[in-house]
């Protein structure tokens, strides 16, 4: 069993956590999107990036002095989100880093696919960019299959965000977080990524390795739905 879950934007550098185990699976095409960015300027960056002066200048800072295998810091510890305030790894005991280190993926436009303990550096570049590498189109046109391929022998369980999870051409089981508003499951974007952050610390905290466990989250208001869930899909009403 897999768990996928969905990078963010803001990212540190932080060598004091943990040391990272590993390099990410493909970090030759990680160096091949590098090279790519770097030919282009800055008003090209911040048009690819779509970011404030500010943040084009600090991330094209971290793009000509990228490093890709010095000064790393794990997965795990490097993204900043609310999904990731959420999951507190920086609290998981022993056991649940082993737990989240076989079952968690970190998708991203940059590396590919993560496990938690591969050592990355800060960028910038979401999935959905328009960035065109060698022949494909986009990123993902040039991960899909190489993701795909990577995960196909696994359950999915998808905590990611459409974005991200689209990029993956396999059977998934869905964790919806929602609300009913006349009669239909609403999902609200920043009370999502709270609820995914929260179903990670639940799965590794119980060290759950089978689908209908999942159902017994409670946390954040949540309740198992069984009228708007179906094989795909496991839903969960906000009180």
């Amino acid at each position: 069993m897999k768990i996928i879950i969905s990078p963010t934007k803001k990212m540190v550098i932080d060598n004091d956590s943990f040391k990272h185990k590993s390099l990410p699976f493909f970090i030759e095409e990680s160096k091949t999107i590098k090279e790519k960015l770097l030919t282009f300027n800055k008003k090209e960056l911040k048009s690819l990036w779509k970011c404030s002066d500010k943040l084009l200048e600090e991330n094209y800072e971290r793009l000509i002095n990228m490093d890709l295998y010095s000064n790393l810091t794990c997965a795990i510890m490097s993204y900043r989100g609310l999904q990731f305030q959420y999951m507190a790894p920086s609290l998981f005991t022993k056991e649940q880093l082993e737990y989240v280190d076989k079952h968690l993926i970190i998708l991203s436009g940059f590396y590919g696919a993560l496990k938690p303990f591969d050592g990355v550096t800060p960028y910038r570049l979401e999935m959905q960019s328009r960035l065109s590498i060698n022949d494909n189109k986009d990123l993902y046109e040039f991960w899909s299959e190489k993701i795909t391929k990577k995960l196909e022998a696994d359950l999915i369980i998808n905590l990611a965000s459409n974005e991200y999870s689209k990029v993956i051409n396999l059977n998934k089981i869905n964790i919806i977080f929602g609300e009913l508003i006349n009669d239909k499951v609403v999902e609200k974007g920043t009370l999502c990524k709270m609820a995914r952050g929260e179903m990670v610390r639940y799965m590794a905290e119980n060290n759950i390795k089978d689908v209908d466990s999942i159902k017994n989250f409670d946390r954040l208001g949540y309740k198992y739905n069984k009228e708007f869930s179906d094989e795909n899909n496991i839903v969960f009403i906000k009180d």
